[in-house]
């Protein structure tokens, strides 16, 4: 691959945004390369949901089935992580591969998703995407009517319990490392039955596999199953420093939920040639919208494509004879 063929374009991440470019742009009859390092968001998560047509699928499983839809399509794709990119000085994006190898292509497409900073709060993270979660449409429907916390860590905290107390009745809000609740917040929550447990939390009770509870510093205990928290959703750009992304952070309810590469609603970035899908550029993009935005994004690049092989054509010199 190093350095001999030019593809069209080089897709950088494996997910459901960065498979569906992949797919419209081979059956665009372009040639690119998807390049994957294998490290989907969703992986930990048992299944995945509000997907038409794949309700309720696992993961793995929807990826599997992507992948051999892709690859019909002449597609080729590695399993790697970039560690490098750059414009080159005859305008060619080059990729260098952790296995040293050069990739270059006309247009690059990135997908590479977005990394979620959980809490600091041990057991957290041991229990992340099963009883720790942050999504009520991805997850709520499973856990409907179970005894729910909420670990406020910002403002947002609210907002969340708010949120989850349409799935279940039984709502704990811990105020955590969160602002203090004013008049209105107590109010609004009383007005859902969402009952508020003052106090930092110490870590969860996890010692013997799924959550069984939350212990506060003092001592006190929550019995809950399953745990709400609001991470901070970080663009990953792993490698991709040399291209020099203008990103943005995203607030939500006064709290900065996180960063992003700034791209308008065709996908294309601050970078002319770099283009970006799903929750590299949109941190609160479901499945089924990421794989929305790689198709919509797909389309944009062939576009821009057309428009500078035409481009060139108009501008070649006709041959003689002709």
């Amino acid at each position: 691959m190093e350095n001999h063929q030019i593809h069209d374009v080089i897709v950088i991440g494996g997910g459901a945004a960065g498979l569906n470019a992949a797919l419209t742009l081979g059956r665009a009859r372009r040639t690119v390369l998807l390049v994957d390092a294998g490290r989907q968001r969703n992986a930990p998560a048992h299944s995945m949901h509000n997907y038409l047509g794949h309700e309720g699928i696992a993961p793995a499983d929807f990826l599997a089935l992507a992948r051999q839809e892709v690859a019909r399509f002449g597609t080729r794709s590695v399993g790697a992580s970039v560690v490098a990119a750059k414009r080159a000085a005859d305008g060619l994006f080059e990729v260098v591969l952790d296995d040293d190898t050069v990739a270059r292509a006309r247009r690059l497409l990135l997908a590479t998703g977005l990394v979620d900073e959980l809490p600091d709060v041990p057991g957290v993270a041991e229990r992340w995407a099963r009883e720790v979660l942050h999504c009520p449409y991805c997850h709520g429907w499973e856990v409907r009517d179970r005894a729910i916390g909420v670990l406020a860590t910002g403002p947002v905290g609210v907002e969340q319990a708010l949120l989850w107390s349409q799935w279940s009745g039984d709502i704990t809000l811990f105020t955590h490392t969160g602002p203090r609740l004013d008049d209105t917040a107590r109010a609004r929550l009383a007005a859902r039955d969402v009952r508020v447990v003052e106090g930092e939390v110490s870590h969860l009770d996890v010692a013997e596999g799924p959550l069984r509870g939350v212990v506060l510093s003092d001592g006190r205990r929550s019995d809950v199953g399953h745990l709400v928290v609001a991470p901070r959703f970080t663009a990953r750009l792993d490698g991709l420093d040399g291209l020099g992304l203008e990103t943005a952070e995203l607030q939500l309810f006064g709290q900065v939920a996180g960063s992003h590469v700034v791209s308008n609603p065709q996908g294309a970035t601050s970078v002319a040639g770099v283009y970006a899908a799903g929750n590299v550029t949109s941190l609160t993009e479901t499945v089924i919208g990421a794989a929305a935005a790689g198709l919509k994004t797909a389309a944009a690049v062939n576009l821009d494509l057309i428009t500078e092989d035409t481009r060139r054509a108009v501008a070649a010199p006709a041959e003689p004879g002709v």
